[in-house]
């Protein structure tokens, strides 16, 4: 599986010839979204982050709610959780986290998770091989929350996302946050992830990919 990262919660996940891209994002964000296909498109909810699926080339299945889909031999599971609805308000906003199950490595995003998912939501997961998780806090996790859900899930591999860089406008803490939390020190960003089963690493990794930006 190859993973790269666009920026925001936006990743290329690449496997036996299918591309699938996650929470396309429009530039009011800061960000500009390169021009690249997909096969099939993951909106975890509807915010100009995170569903700009105009953006993407090729006749793509768009999936942006929870259930149970069997696309081109890969399995996709969309869970419903909850996001933040911004500023001061308690209020929350659906969120879907979408689980890819390609043969023998499974890869989960959780998209704009603000709550720390309950043990029945860990449950009824599969294991989890590589996990994509917000760390900058706004409208989704913050460090100590990433952190936790980190911990229930216990993926082999952890690949942060949605936190503060030169191109992103939004407010969101910096990744240094999350990875003191983790107890991870700074690391060279790699320019993408290409991972087999064979190569998982027996405890878990956190891996920071370099934002590819046109």
């Amino acid at each position: 599986m190859d993973i790269d990262w666009y920026g925001h919660s936006c990743f290329r996940l690449r496997e036996g010839g299918v591309t699938i891209i996650t929470d396309p994002y429009d530039k009011t964000i800061g960000y500009v979204m390169p021009r690249v296909r997909a096969d099939i498109i993951t909106v975890s909810h509807d915010a100009p982050g995170h569903a700009a699926v105009a953006a993407i080339k090729g006749d793509a299945r768009v999936l942006n709610k929870p259930g149970e889909y069997e696309i081109k031999g890969i399995f996709i599971t969309g869970i419903q959780t909850w996001r933040a609805a911004g500023g001061q308000s308690e209020a929350k906003e659906e969120n879907t986290v979408f689980v890819f199950e390609f043969g023998d490595l499974t890869a989960c995003h959780l998209g704009d998770l603000a709550r720390v998912l309950t043990q029945a939501q860990v449950e009824a997961m599969p294991d989890i091989d590589v996990l994509l998780v917000p760390v900058g806090g706004g409208t989704a996790l913050d460090a100590d929350k990433a952190a936790e859900v980190i911990s229930l899930i216990e993926p082999r591999i952890v690949i942060p996302m949605h936190y503060k860089t030169p191109y992103v406008n939004l407010q969101l803490d910096p990744l240094s946050k999350f990875l003191k939390e983790m107890g991870v020190t700074e690391q060279e960003p790699r320019e993408s992830l290409k991972i087999t089963r064979s190569e998982l690493p027996e405890e878990t990794q956190v891996v920071i990919l370099e934002c590819k930006q046109s």
